[in-house]
């Protein structure tokens, strides 16, 4: 490919984004590529560069950034037929742990880069968020509930860095912790589950930099997965996170998971989080859109 943009978040991942940036287009100069790079110093200049990207009409667009960085973009290149490629900058990084994309240094951004010359092509399902704020697509997982607070106390945070933060807001809200009354309906079903502790409604497998709540979850499959944790207080809760981070609570009996193409959750307080962003609250209808976003991974 010879016409290749390349999208900068100069401050993804605590400003690690430049130098994954420096690093993904020293490469593809090396291969021979001699992209057009946009730098957006907000999610609304980065919207008006993709969106004038798209109208140009590049093989490719290169997004150097983490979730939030692309989880800002992504109701501009859905349905746009430009496939992108990501270079992972972010804290978490979940989209590229569930896809494979390596991560972490300036050589793994060179790796991930490669992909715009060389990479093979999928098609992403997203998922679309619609509240009664409004709708919007995202990419890996929506969080309601317990989840949902820990990404809106994450945010919050300015330390410590990467996930540790993370896990510093799980602690917080620990302490905070009550159930919620939800109500859910799954493809226009009721569903046998209420009050609980956290929903989350994956298209990929993981969030907070690696807690795959979804396990199963395929964004290639045109289906949605749901995790169900009921009420339980914070001891059994604190049990629950080394099985959550290693994906085995989905084997706890208390545990529901189920699978659907429209998920619709309502509850007291609601709050809904994903790709670590905030989209909304009070209650939530998500839907999958099945292959909707073209990607170019590594080989």
């Amino acid at each position: 490919m010879s016409n290749v943009h390349v999208l900068v978040n100069p401050e993804a991942g605590r400003g690690r984004g430049s130098s994954r940036a420096d690093a993904a287009i020293a490469h593809l100069r090396q291969r021979g590529v001699d992209p057009v790079v946009l730098a957006g110093s907000s999610p609304e200049e980065s919207r008006r560069l993709v969106a004038e990207s798209v109208a140009a009409g590049p093989d490719a667009l290169v997004i150097v950034g983490g979730d939030g960085t692309l989880s800002s973009v992504v109701d501009v290149l859905v349905g746009s037929g430009i496939p992108i490629v990501l270079v992972p900058a972010g804290t978490g990084n979940d989209l590229a742990r569930s896809l494979g994309i390596p991560y972490g240094s300036d050589e793994t951004a060179a790796l991930a880069a490669e992909a715009a010359v060389d990479g093979i092509p999928r098609a992403l399902d997203v998922g679309e968020a619609t509240c009664p704020d409004g709708a919007t697509h995202f990419l890996t997982i929506a969080a309601l509930g317990f989840d949902a607070k820990v990404s809106e106390r994450t945010n919050r945070l300015r330390w410590p860095r990467g996930g540790a933060r993370y896990y510093l807001a799980l602690l917080i809200e620990l302490v905070r912790l009550a159930p919620m009354r939800f109500a859910v309906r799954v493809d226009g079903v009721d569903a046998p589950i209420a009050d609980g502790t956290l929903i989350a409604v994956g298209n990929t497998r993981s969030y907070g930099g690696g807690m795959p709540v979804c396990p199963s979850a395929d964004p290639y499959d045109g289906l949605l997965d749901v995790t169900h944790v009921p009420p339980i207080g914070r001891l059994r809760l604190l049990r629950l996170f080394p099985r959550l981070l290693n994906g085995t609570h989905v084997q706890l009996p208390q545990v529901t998971t189920m699978r659907g193409r429209e998920i619709e959750v309502s509850a007291p307080g609601l709050v809904v989080y994903a790709d670590g962003e905030r989209l909304g609250s009070e209650s939530v209808s998500i839907r999958v859109v099945p292959g909707a976003l073209g990607i170019l991974l590594p080989r």
